[in-house]
């Protein structure tokens, strides 16, 4: 029930609040794409990986996806090994059979599994002791009854309803998978032009089969996998599996080992937006890669929540107890009862009473209770702009112990401008402007350069502003560089002349972007009309491509060393300011060097004999909040570890800006222990090292051991610098692997793996579509301290089911326990009926459960280390011992002593009266009548049931809903801990107690009688001293927080 509840959660609530903020995350044929994407990526990150890394060999999946080699084969290879024609096509009898043997050409939906849905629904979790309880019930009223009571007809009815209300509640169905596959099969044409038998028809897509010659034109989408065999500058739009706009060029030969990069291989499904081509099909239907992500994409769901976890093994919990104490009852009556006092209680009688315990075990506020804190903790989250897409995983946040984050955007503002340039010597901005004014050709270049081999540009409403305030359009870094351009007129006078033949994008792995333009007048800074190729990017990356170096003069140098080296202490100095360094490199290129239908990797091969023009070094400041959001994070035991594609002394310069890294000495590569064992003895000043800072880049990480990756699991600050996606992902599988909990924040289409790989992913409001659908919440506002605000909620979450728990066991099974064993081993009359322990269940304290929900966090929540999942249980052995052995004692004792006081001061029976009677309580007793006796035990019982409220409501209520602080330290009327529902819950239960004794329709027919005026006050004497009990212990938990009350406190 609770389990099915979870899911249900993420499928309605958290999609409901999706639409509410942001309609692009609903499950549209837009939401299905980056769905897709996700696990496109991951799967090409994964091939990647393993193709380096020797720990793939026992995945058979990802051996069977590395043996893939149709990009490989030449096309008579592929003619034979498909049996198939290259110039005519499959004959029509081969394609029939195949069509036969493999079946059609489309994406299988997932079973739907409807009716495992539906008993999961109406048997899942609690919901299969009730349905026990229940047709017990039923038998005891008939055929076992003798004669038939009403009231255990009555019983069953009642379970019956709960179990209703329930399997409602659960039915809050996922289609989600079902969704994906309607959206997929609906992004493929309907029909397809294939050559057969030498001629050219036009079939459905659905009877393709493997080795059709299908011909790709301009505007349709591919239908199945296919092998190039001939393309006329075809280009494919990739987006629905990559997540990337940009055309992607097609051709015959490999490009990439990884087949799903190869741009000889077109994937069914994406889009030809240009050109045409002839391609072999090598995959149909489930087969191909749309349907391999497509399969991964409708599984993707089936992972559980660190809250469901918890949830399940509750529910193991009380289903032990509650069998094995039901069975308890039923062996002590056939044992011994039914022998000993066969007149005491017959078989239906013990078989109620026995369900009623089992019942009386089961906390049916929880649900309810889980529910509305999800949903009130993803609203309030969302007030902060703090989108939660799936709300159990709002919990996962309080167990979260590691936090991987990006630099830009994330920690620091992306606002970046340039601050320092070097042409031959380092120079400011206001230094560049005297150059600038006195024509220096290399000043002129480096400005001209940064304007032109640049993807960003302004935003045209904000044209008329300041340089430095207009709107742009385009990367922080761009931005940077239009602005720096533009403040010198360059890039609306200068560079306007300019016309762009060829550009290649900035990516994660190149870390450069290449352009190349052309002036129209020979009087440009260039001084003369040559096409120019101009590239910029990371330094490291870019200085084997370079041979000469621009002086100030604009007179090109050799390279040499002594050269290098000047730039190179450059960067590391700007680095370790925390400035990111970029080289401005350019050639000119001669007559017939480059022409405009050479493809991308042809024109990157020109891109050699680079003239450095200059260095520049740019500025992204922190954000102002970052330093006490590294503080928190680390007081709340929190490790916040930056990775970045930075330049590592950047980042470790950011790093230590913002409080990552504060240890004086900070490691590398070299100082990592080659074994585990040998950890502890690696110290600098005396102080070991494993407490203190790492810096790793991502060159780094491919050779490290096991044992490397458990020392450097084991610091306390790191900054993993010049990484790509793939490594970002390995670095959050690393540490989960070690039993960290880790939280990843990011922004880009890359960076969907590691966020989807995540316990927790966390993706930045302005960052790409593909990055929020991987990501379980988005940050809105892109503020960062919005993290502290999801992990308080995530503890209080936790806090708060743990403090519902406590509440509801006491009276909810222990106190309700102790009524069966006094009658079946005491011989009393039973002091509380089935039927009133069941509204105890349901009514009674169902609304002060859902009160304590609305519990604010205690003062020290953010200075508690985080939950370990596999130790700090939601339900532990100190839970159960505060429930049963403190409050679940006193409330036993205060419940029987009114009912034996009521029994005493009516009838004037003392407890010897009571006490070992068994079946003498009959007709005579005492010279009472049965009828006598009847109505003195059902009032004594209704005594017992309000007894049993009052002490819940005024008692336990107040004292459970905080951990260690007093009521008067966390006051539920004070404004910081303000919690008024708590009061109208009392008054709640009071009113239900109230109706379940006097309405006539509860007398009739479970024998609920009126309960004297007093005996709803004596009660509150005991809800003071379960209160004060409490607060003593809470006192003693506080001032001595080693002793022996605070090892015991739950």
């Amino acid at each position: 029930m609770l389990e099915k509840f979870t899911k249900a959660t993420k499928s309605s609530d958290g999609e409901d609040m999706a639409q509410s903020s942001n309609p692009q995350t609903t499950s549209s044929p837009l939401g299905i794409t980056r769905t897709l994407t996700v696990e496109y990526r991951t799967l090409s990150i994964r091939l990647d990986e393993a193709r380096t890394r020797n720990d793939a060999k026992d995945d058979q999946s990802l051996q069977t996806e590395l043996a893939v080699n149709f990009h490989k084969s030449t096309l008579h290879e592929l003619s034979l090994r498909f049996n198939t024609s290259i110039e005519n096509g499959l004959d029509a009898t081969n394609a029939a059979n195949r069509l036969s043997r493999n079946g059609k050409n489309q994406i299988s939906p997932p079973p739907s599994k409807l009716l495992s849905k539906i008993l999961d629904y109406g048997f899942g979790g609690f919901c299969g002791l009730l349905w026990f309880a229940s047709l017990v019930c039923f038998l005891a009223w008939q055929p076992l009854g003798n004669p038939p009571d009403p009231t255990n007809l009555g019983l069953a009815v009642l379970i019956l309803i709960v179990i209703s209300l329930q399997a409602g509640f659960n039915a809050y169905q996922d289609w989600s998978s079902s969704k994906v596959m309607k959206s997929i099969n609906n992004m493929l044409p309907a029909n397809a032009l294939v050559k057969r038998d030498g001629k050219k028809i036009r079939i459905p897509v659905s009877n393709l089969v493997v080795g059709d010659l299908v011909y790709l034109t301009y505007g349709n989408k591919v239908p199945a996998d296919a092998r190039m065999l001939s393309c006329s500058d075809i280009k494919f739009d990739k987006s629905v599996l990559t997540g990337e706009s940009d055309p992607i060029t097609g051709t015959v030969e490999m490009t990439d080992e990884n087949y799903l990069e190869s741009r000889n291989i077109a994937l069914m499904g994406t889009l030809v937006t240009n050109g045409e081509g002839i391609a072999l099909v090598v995959s149909t239907g489930d087969q191909t890669v749309m349907g391999k992500v497509a399969k991964l994409s409708s599984n993707s769901g089936q992972s559980r929540t660190l809250l469901q976890i918890e949830i399940s093994r509750f529910v193991r919990i009380i289903a032990t107890l509650s069998l094995s104490t039901a069975l308890f009852v039923m062996i002590l009556w056939v044992a011994w009862l039914r022998t000993s006092y066969p007149n005491f209680l017959n078989l239906s009688t013990a078989m109620v009473n026995a369900i009623a315990v089992l019942v009386a075990f089961v906390p049916e506020g929880l649900p309810v209770a889980l529910t509305l804190t999800l949903t009130l903790v993803a609203r309030r989250m969302q007030q902060q702009k703090v989108l939660v897409k799936n709300l159990t995983t709002v919990e996962t946040l309080g167990s979260v112990n590691v936090i991987a984050s990006d630099k830009t955007g994330t920690l620091t503002q992306n606002r970046m401008f340039v601050n320092n340039v070097f042409i031959d010597q380092p120079f400011s901005i206001s230094d560049c402007r005297g150059y600038f004014n006195t024509k220096s050709s290399g000043v002129l270049q480096l400005l001209s350069v940064s304007g032109l081999c640049n993807s960003a540009s302004f935003d045209v409403d904000s044209l008329n502003y300041p340089v430095s305030e207009r709107k742009t359009i385009g990367d922080a870094t761009d931005s940077a560089l239009l602005r720096f351009s533009e403040e010198f007129n360059m890039v609306s006078q200068h560079n306007k002349e300019f016309t762009k033949l060829h550009e290649i994008p900035f990516n994660s792995k190149n870390k450069w972007m290449l352009t190349i333009a052309q002036g129209e007048k020979g009087d440009n800074c260039f001084g003369h009309k040559k096409p120019v190729l101009m590239l910029k990017g990371a330094p490291d990356f870019l200085f084997d491509r370079c041979t000469h170096v621009l002086s100030m003069d604009g007179t090109e140098l050799e390279l040499d060393q002594e050269a290098k080296n000047r730039l190179l202490r450059q960067q590391e100095e700007w680095s370790s300011e925390g400035q990111r360094v970029l080289l401005i490199t350019r050639r000119f290129l001669e007559d017939q060097e480059f022409d405009s239908t050479m493809e991308s990797e042809a024109v990157e091969s020109l891109a050699q004999g680079m003239c450095i023009v200059g260095l520049v070094g740019i500025i992204d400041p922190p954000r102002p909040e970052i330093y006490n959001v590294v503080k928190t994070c680390r007081q709340a035991g929190i490790r916040l570890f930056m990775v970045t594609g930075d330049y590592s002394l950047t980042a470790a310069a950011i790093a230590r800006k913002v409080g990552i890294i504060t240890a004086s000495h900070v490691d590398n590569a070299a100082d990592l222990a080659p074994t585990k064992e040998q950890i502890s003895l690696v110290t600098h000043d005396g102080e070991k090292s494993v407490k203190k800072a790492l810096v790793l880049s991502g060159a780094d990480l491919p050779g490290l051991s096991e044992q490397q990756w458990d020392t450097i699991t084991h610091y306390d600050e790191i900054v993993f610098a010049r990484t790509t996606p793939e490594q970002k992902l390995r670095i959050v599988q690393e540490f989960q692997q070690r039993g960290n909990i880790v939280g990843v924040t990011g922004d880009g289409v890359n960076d969907a793996p590691a966020l989807k790989a995540a316990n927790i992913g966390i993706a930045m409001g302005s960052g790409s579509e593909v990055a929020m659908e991987a990501a379980h919440m988005v940050l809105l506002d892109n503020n960062f301290s919005s993290i502290i605000v999801a992990i308080e909620n995530g503890r209080l979450v936790y806090d708060n089911l743990k403090k519902v728990i406590l509440y509801l066991l006491p009276a909810g099974s222990w106190s309700e326990l102790i009524p069966i064993l006094v009658n079946f081993l005491l011989g009393v009359p039973l002091p509380l009926s089935a039927f009133l322990m069941i509204c105890i269940c349901v009514l009674t304290d169902m609304l002060p459960s859902v009160a304590m929900m609305f519990e604010t966090a205690e003062s020290d929540l953010l200075q508690r280390p985080p939950r370990r999942p596999s130790q700090d249980r939601l339900v532990n052995f100190k839970l159960l011992r505060h429930a049963y052995l403190f409050t679940g004692l006193m409330e036993t004792f205060f419940s029987h002593a009114m009912f034996f006081y009521y029994i005493q001061s009516t009838a004037g029976l003392s407890a010897s009266d009571i006490l070992l009677q068994f079946d003498k309580w009959t007709d005579g007793y005492k010279g009472m009548s049965q009828a006598q006796l009847d109505d003195l035990q059902y009032t004594g019982q209704c005594v017992t049931f309000v007894t049993l409220v009052i002490l819940q409501s005024f008692g336990n209520l107040l004292g459970a809903r905080t951990r260690r602080l007093s009521i008067l330290q966390h006051p539920p009327w004070a404004q910081s801990s303000r919690n008024l529902w708590l009061f109208g819950a009392q008054v709640g239960s009071v009113v239900l107690a109230l109706l379940a004794v006097y309405l006539p329709v509860f007398n009739n027919i479970f024998n609920t009688r009126p309960v004297p005026v007093q005996f709803w006050f004596i009660p509150l004497a005991g809800a003071m001293i379960i209160l004060g009990a409490d607060e003593t212990r809470k006192y003693f938990v506080r001032k001595y927080p080693k002793g022996v009350m605070a090892r015991l406190a739950w």
